[in-house]
């Protein structure tokens, strides 16, 4: 009766993930992108969870400021945020992408949504000030904001060697494909199911 009683209590989470091309599955077949399979890993560990595609190809931190109140909806429990590859990729200044940031962060703490920010790092071509401001934005902001914090979107990929890696990709060189993706989801899956457990205290 009691166990019983539990398993009625148990409500299924809604988790959005916001984001750019990396997490909207360019390139790939649907149901091979990154919220598919994200999805299924989740519900394979056991979550009772609906996980819902807000990445845009192409998307800044400025876009994603942009739609951040019409996609935190009343069924929205937690959410994701992988945002600011596109910025860097056009020298956006970083202290204008954390404000962005900082703006989703802000508006998800008023709508009592639980965050897992993934961060990312700047390559060194446009300097030691440019990638320490760019890869220090995202700890900084977890821990202003009191967010869960992954360093880095494609982790599950540098733990590969590079020749392993190379063939996780797609023919740009940028985005995974389906293996990739699913090298991503498994070193990521276990921050979002911290995340998922946050939501659903």
């Amino acid at each position: 009766m009691l166990a019983t009683a539990g398993l009625a209590q148990a409500e299924e989470i809604t988790l959005v993930a916001m984001g750019d091309s990396l997490t909207q599955g360019y390139g790939l077949p649907q149901g091979e992108g990154f919220v598919p399979q994200l999805d299924a890993w989740l519900k394979a560990q056991g979550a009772e969870v609906r996980v819902i595609n807000a990445g845009v190809s192409g998307d800044t931190t400025a876009g994603g400021l942009a739609r951040v109140n019409w996609t935190l909806t009343e069924e929205v429990d937690a959410m994701i945020v992988a945002l600011g590859g596109n910025d860097m990729l056009r020298g956006v200044d970083p202290a204008h992408s954390r404000d962005n940031l900082a703006g989703i962060l802000s508006a998800a703490d008023a709508a009592e949504v639980e965050v897992l920010l993934v961060g990312m790092q700047a390559p060194g071509n446009y300097g030691p000030d440019y990638k320490a401001a760019f890869d220090g934005m995202y700890p900084a902001l977890a821990e202003v904001y009191g967010t869960l914090y992954a360093p880095s979107f494609l982790a599950g990929l540098g733990t590969l060697d590079p020749a392993e890696a190379q063939g996780m990709l797609q023919a740009d060189g940028l985005h995974p494909n389906a293996k990739g993706v699913a090298k991503i989801v498994e070193a990521l899956g276990p921050q979002v199911l911290a995340l998922l457990t946050a939501a659903g205290e």
